[in-house]
């Protein structure tokens, strides 16, 4: 039985330059990334806010797909902007401009139909904020939350407050070191595992992304593309893939837990052959499953050795 899921965060434009070409002003932001992933599994609550240059008409595609959009704020002034540059190693944008317009001033406020959500994801804004929408919320079956390396070093304390009252967090490598102080990865796992996520996945771009809970350990390979021609919102594609199947599975056993892990990183593969959320509104739902069958021939091995 499918469950509520809500996103809470960014509604952006991006210009992004990568070495295969260029696109300005295209759909960006995290929450617009999850919600087009996470569509193709399951209805989709947004939070979000724009300004009066956001042309609204671009989300129709979302809001077709079922994503509710009642809970994105329209507000006087600029939206969120961001400009950045990938060079030939494609796991990290050089941000050329950020304008964040009236993304500075968001104070997210639920829509009464939205606070009873069973699935919340708390995509990468300032924890303070991530926080008030956790009171806004009755009772939650899972809470996953994202953060990044300006949060870890300027809202530290609140990040920490935060993370003990979430059952997942999704970081990348880069930012659970920072956050840890571990140079080791598993150290650094079980260093959040130890301050209240049961769960904690670590991203590593190409490399695949890391499942730590107290008891195991699950690694995805990222999956091997012959075109990558934008990584922007790969994360959070990942995120939306994720939670989605959570979300549409309602089981959050440990085998369902690594079904969603592939599950996002097939959607992470997606995302990352075109500009913006495109590819992910291309994709059908027999391209999914050939991408999930995919992985699972990718890392399918036999276990029987010669005597």
């Amino acid at each position: 039985m499918t469950s509520s899921l809500l996103v809470v965060g960014s509604v952006a434009l991006d210009s992004v330059e990568t070495p295969f070409g260029k696109a300005d002003d295209v759909l960006g932001g995290s929450a617009n990334y999850f919600a087009a992933s996470a569509s193709h599994q399951t209805p989709v609550q947004l939070v979000g806010v724009v300004g009066s240059d956001y042309p609204i008409a671009k989300l129709e595609p979302l809001a077709k797909r079922g994503v509710d959009m009642s809970g994105l704020e329209h507000a006087e002034g600029e939206s969120f902007r961001w400009r950045g540059r990938y060079r030939h190693d494609l796991n990290s944008a050089e941000t050329l401009e950020t304008r964040l317009g009236v993304f500075s001033h968001f104070r997210p406020k639920l829509p009464e139909q939205f606070k009873s959500a069973k699935y919340v994801f708390l995509a990468n804004i300032d924890p303070r904020l991530q926080l008030e929408v956790l009171s806004q919320i009755a009772a939650p079956k899972l809470v996953a939350c994202d953060t990044m390396n300006f949060w870890i070093e300027s809202r530290r304390a609140d990040l920490l407050a935060l993370i003990e009252r979430v059952d997942l967090i999704t970081l990348n490598d880069g930012e659970a070191r920072q956050l840890t102080e571990q140079a080791n990865l598993v150290q650094a796992a079980r260093w959040i595992l130890a301050r209240g996520p049961k769960t904690v996945l670590i991203k590593k771009g190409e490399h695949g992304a890391f499942m730590f809970t107290k008891d195991s350990v699950f690694y995805a390979p990222a999956y091997p593309l012959e075109s990558v021609f934008d990584p922007t919102g790969a994360g959070d594609s990942f995120a939306g893939g994720f939670m989605g199947y959570l979300a549409r599975t309602d089981d959050l056993s440990e085998a369902n837990l690594r079904r969603a892990v592939i599950m996002g990183s097939a959607m992470g593969s997606f995302v990352v052959e075109g500009f913006s959320i495109t590819r992910l509104l291309e994709i059908t739902r027999a391209d999914i499953d050939r991408r999930v069958a995919d992985f699972h021939r990718l890392v399918s091995f036999d276990q029987a050795l010669p005597a």
